[in-house]
């Protein structure tokens, strides 16, 4: 049922959007919407079967793939987007007010977050509090660093390596992903942009000296390089797994199937993401890390008094 109901909404989304942007290409319905070109074709043919009671050919949507256009024609009930929900417009405006809080966001989204509060009739006078987990004194200090161009004299704890090293950093910005917080600036020490996780840092101290803040910082970029002794993997995930290719440094194989290649330094990080998303992902490739997710897959059986026979 949650598979259907998935299906339906997206088709729902796609196709106002389609109506309203005549001579839309795959590429873009694809992009837009997280389609695969075969499950879009398929949705597109769903939808073709479908109209009002008499269900003859005059009473039937047409939607098809023409060259590289998609067509959606004798549709005009399905013109209108679909409205949201009190609940969803909440998320969605938590979501955004998260977003601009980081001092990321960009600058359209401030606007639409106005238009989203009168729509949802929130008078413009009041807060909407957002509370972040991690978010604390050491996040506004960073922040309050990165406006006013202080070095910070700062203690890390990397997280690959385990080793608690001392810089110094310039502070670009504050910002967070994936339930983390993260500092970005530039490492004197390494003489280069670094990334550092607000919970690895030890301590955090402002200096008496600063420097002149850029107005437009390189945006923060979250990269894993592989080395020749990484482990690696190649997975071929389902639909509803596709957003690890967003969330983690993959390299994408192909589409449909969609199969992508993880490198780790550590066999045990992509083990518990296996573990994690189960039947949703297949490993193909890595007997390294085909072992260590069996090994995993054991521990945890074994708490609740399950053994695997080998």
């Amino acid at each position: 049922m949650s598979k259907t109901k998935n299906r339906l909404t997206r088709i729902l989304s796609m196709l106002p959007w389609v109506i309203a942007n005549p001579g839309a290409t795959v590429q873009e319905v694809c992009d837009r919407f997280g389609y695969s070109r075969r499950a879009l074709i398929e949705d597109l043919n769903l939808v073709f079967v479908c109209g009002l009671p008499g269900y003859g050919p005059g009473d039937l949507m047409v939607a098809y793939v023409d060259e590289d256009e998609v067509i959606v024609d004798m549709a005009d009930y399905f013109s209108r987007a679909l409205r949201l929900s009190a609940s969803e417009a909440l998320a969605l405006l938590a979501a955004a007010e998260t977003l601009i809080a980081t001092d990321q966001a960009p600058p359209a989204l401030q606007s639409a977050v106005d238009k989203l509060t009168a729509a949802l009739g929130i008078p413009s006078d009041e807060t909407l509090a957002i509370e972040i987990e991690g978010e604390s004194g050491l996040v506004t200090m960073l922040r309050d660093a990165a406006r006013e161009g202080r070095v910070i004299d700062l203690t890390y704890t990397s997280l690959n390596k385990g080793e608690t090293t001392q810089r110094l950093v310039e502070p670009w910005s504050v910002f967070t992903t994936m339930g983390n917080w993260y500092l970005s600036g530039f490492c004197r020490s390494a003489g280069a942009e670094r990334v550092f996780r607000v919970d690895r840092i030890r301590s955090a101290i402002p200096t008496e000296e600063q420097f002149i803040p850029n107005p437009e910082p390189p945006p923060p970029v979250l990269r894993y390089t592989p080395s020749e002794d990484d482990v690696r993997a190649t997975i071929r995930l389902e639909p509803r797994a596709a957003w690890v290719a967003d969330y983690y440094p993959v390299d994408i194989v192909s589409t449909d199937p969609f199969v992508i290649r993880f490198s780790a330094s550590d066999p045990s990080v992509v083990a518990r993401l296996l573990v994690r998303l189960g039947h949703d992902a297949v490993l193909l490739q890595g007997a390294e890390i085909a072992a260590a997710t069996a090994s995993l897959r054991r521990r945890v059986l074994s708490r609740y008094g399950v053994t695997i026979s080998e």
